[in-house]
């Protein structure tokens, strides 16, 4: 079990939402531990006009703009958190979304969808901008290689309608 550096999320956004798939996030928060393996990503670039950071730099999505490495968690519909993990370089706009995972620990349970997946492990606004590579990394939160190679299929996202035919969603087949 090797935890994910910096520079594993200093490649390109694609890259690494299809190679997040199969690594495992340990995650402890409120007196739990979570084991979960992700199963599902989608990819935002700030180019991207489907991006929160598209149109330009604001408080709520400034973890974006940071170096790969940064959570950057969000509310959506008053109700639900979204869990994303930034990328590429500082300045660059990029961040992969975490839309399906498979509890292993504490119990079996398979969640699709992001606000399902933060529900059920406990992410809520306090992961925001946590920092989870480098000497001064948050214990809250980790994702570790755990050897899992999984063949995947590349998929338009959902929910989004502009640029609704990338291919940027990537799924464990």
């Amino acid at each position: 079990m090797i935890k994910l550096s910096r520079e594993f999320f200093l490649q390109n956004t694609d890259e690494v939402a299809q190679q997040l798939l199969g690594k495992m996030i340990l995650t402890t928060h409120k007196k739990k531990i979570f084991k979960a393996i992700i199963t599902e990503t989608e990819s935002y670039h700030g180019d991207d006009p489907a991006s929160h950071a598209s149109r330009k730099r604001t408080p709520r999505n400034e973890p974006m703009f940071w170096r790969g490495g940064h959570l950057y968690v969000y509310l959506i519909y008053g109700m639900y958190f979204c869990l994303n993990i930034t990328t590429e370089s500082i300045d660059y706009p990029a961040a992969v979304l975490i839309r399906g995972v498979k509890i292993i620990e504490p119990e079996e349970k398979l969640l699709n969808g992001p606000g399902k997946l933060c529900r059920d492990l406990l992410i809520d606004k306090t992961f925001d901008r946590l920092d989870i590579c480098g000497a001064k990394a948050s214990k809250k939160f980790s994702i570790y290689d755990i050897g899992l190679r999984p063949k995947f299929s590349s998929l338009p996202r959902i929910g989004i309608s502009q640029n609704k035919n990338a291919l940027l969603r990537f799924l464990i087949r």
